[in-house]
C-alpha cells in the first residue's frame, strides 16, 4: 500500500450546509487518511451540495470505524454517500447492434488500462459482434428482438445483469429503444452514445442527411438513459468541423470516431465516480487522467 498514490473514492451529496467539507475531512484525518484530489460543487439554483475525495488509507484496519462515522454523517446530513476502493472494477456489459467501432475502442481501452471496468459480457440483437466478443474471451449473448418478443428479451437482459452482478450498462450503438420500466429499473447506470448535430438529424442515415443540408460541425454526445428518447443527463460532449469537400462516407468516418472517444470518455468519468446525477443534468469532475 506505501506505494499507490490513493486506495479509496468518497462521493456524497446532500442540500449544501455550514461545515459539510470540514467534517468529512477531520473523519478521514482522524482514520488517518491522506486526501489526493478533492473536488465539491454547489449548485445555485437548487442547494444541492456535491463533493468526491479520493484519499491514501494508510492503515487498513481504520477502514471499518471510517464508514461507520461516514454512515452517522449522512444520516446527519441525509445525505448520500458511496465510498469504494479504487482499484475495484466495475462489473459491466456492452450492448450492440451492427455498427462495432464503439465496441471495440472499449476493448481496447480496457485491455490497455485506459478503463477499469470488468466486462461481463457482449449482448446483441445481432451476431456481428459474436467474432469481437470471442475474441476478447467474453460471453456473446445473442437476443434478437421484435415487437413481438420485446419484453421478453428484456427479461433475458435482465437475468444477465443480474446474474453477473452489473453496475454499469453501456449502449455502444445499440439501435433498440428500451422500455421505460428497464430504464427506471437501472437509473444513472445506463449510459448510451449517439450522433447528435446542429442542426438534429433523426432517424435513417443522419450523416447523408447532414450532408445534404451542408453542415459545417457534427459531434456526439453520451448520456443517461430515461424513459424519453435521447434526453437524458449528458455526461459528455464533443464537436467537430467539417466542410463542403467531404462526402457522407467521410462524415460516417469522423463520426465514428467523435462517438467512440466521447463514449469513452462517459464512461470514464463515470467509472471513477466522478457523475453526479442533479435532476435532468450532471455534475462532472474532471481529473487530470480523462
Amino acid at each position: 500500500m506505501d506505494n499507490k498514490l490513493e486506495t479509496h473514492i468518497l462521493n456524497l451529496s446532500c442540500k449544501d450546509q455550514v461545515g459539510i467539507v470540514a467534517k468529512i475531512s477531520s473523519m478521514l484525518a482522524e482514520s488517518n487518511c491522506n486526501i489526493v484530489e478533492s473536488k465539491q460543487f454547489t449548485d445555485q439554483k437548487n442547494g444541492n451540495f456535491f463533493i468526491r475525495q479520493s484519499f491514501l488509507l494508510l492503515n487498513d484496519e481504520m477502514l471499518p470505524n471510517l464508514k461507520n462515522n461516514l454512515e452517522m454523517l449522512a444520516k446527519k446530513l441525509n445525505a448520500d454517500f458511496f465510498l469504494s476502493e479504487i482499484e475495484s472494477p466495475m462489473n459491466t456489459i456492452l450492448l450492440v447492434s451492427k455498427f462495432d467501432h464503439c465496441l471495440n475502442d472499449i476493448l481496447f481501452r480496457v485491455r490497455n488500462n485506459s478503463l477499469n471496468l470488468k466486462i461481463k459480457a457482449v449482448v446483441s440483437n445481432h451476431k456481428n459482434a459474436k467474432e469481437i466478443a470471442n475474441f476478447s474471451k467474453i460471453p456473446f449473448h445473442y437476443l434478437p428482438v421484435e415487437k413481438s418478443n420485446k419484453l421478453d428479451q428484456e427479461k433475458k437482459l435482465k437475468e444477465i445483469i443480474k446474474n453477473n452482478n452489473v453496475q454499469l450498462i453501456v449502449l455502444a450503438r445499440y439501435m433498440q429503444v428500451l422500455s421505460e420500466e428497464f430504464t427506471n429499473d437501472y437509473t444513472g447506470k445506463i449510459i448510451n452514445i449517439h450522433h447528435s448535430f446542429l442542426p438534429s438529424f433523426k432517424g435513417a442515415r443522419p450523416y447523408h442527411q447532414a450532408f445534404e443540408r451542408g453542415v459545417k460541425v457534427i459531434g456526439a454526445t453520451a448520456h443517461y438513459v430515461t424513459k424519453d428518447l435521447d434526453e437524458g443527463p449528458i455526461i459528455e460532449q464533443d464537436t467537430q468541423e467539417v466542410n463542403h469537400e467531404m462526402m457522407p462516407s467521410d462524415l460516417v468516418l469522423i463520426g465514428r470516431d467523435i462517438e467512440a472517444r466521447v463514449l469513452y470518455r462517459a464512461i470514464k468519468a463515470h467509472s471513477e465516480r466522478r457523475v453526479f446525477l442533479n435532476d435532468n443534468r450532471t455534475i462532472v469532475f474532471r481529473g487530470q487522467r480523462i
